[in-house]
């Protein structure tokens, strides 16, 4: 198998999760990854498994997509790629939280958060921030989701009038 196949069917597969078309695009990149892996090509693998992740989280199969990412992240980490790293586990939190495993995700959630924060990604540290914010004030944990939401809105770099006051009634003692 040549190198083109897989990609093709990378970009096959992210045509399909565009259109909506989300168990066909998983099926699609579960392929692709098979063809990366043979090709000894492992964080394109990765990559490509944690598209196929996103997709079956979108189509509701929640433990197929954590399946799919286990284990992602360490092949990011081994390549020293921090940012795929936050992303993988990210998306690991996601398929836990989809699952009902609220201590894993927020756990996962706020590690992703610490390496976006080490690559200097404020957006995506201050979504997977709200993310964990979300389970903590879901499980009635009101305080530690205030402050995982002070932290993700002192995360945005440019914050709109809304984000401003959220900011600053949060900080209020």
């Amino acid at each position: 198998m040549s190198v083109t196949e897989p990609a093709e069917l990378a970009e096959e597969g992210k045509r399909l999760y565009a259109q909506g078309r989300f168990e066909e695009a998983a099926s699609v990149f579960e392929r692709a990854a098979e063809g990366f892996t043979l090709g000894r090509m492992g964080t394109l693998a990765a990559e490509t498994q944690n598209n196929r992740s996103v997709a079956l989280l979108r189509a509701g199969q929640a433990d197929l997509a954590l399946k799919a990412a286990q284990g992602t992240d360490l092949v990011f980490a081994g390549a020293g790629d921090t940012r795929k790293q936050a992303m993988a586990l990210g998306n690991i939190a996601a398929a836990h939280e989809a699952l009902g495993n609220s201590d894993e995700a927020v756990a996962l959630y706020e590690r992703s958060a610490e390496l976006f924060a080490q690559v200097g990604d404020s957006d995506l540290r201050s979504t997977v921030l709200k993310s964990a914010a979300a389970i903590d004030l879901k499980r009635g944990r009101v305080m530690e989701s205030g402050l995982k939401m002070a932290s993700a809105l002192d995360a945005v770099e440019r914050p709109n009038l809304l984000q401003r006051a959220l900011r600053s009634i949060l900080r209020r003692k």
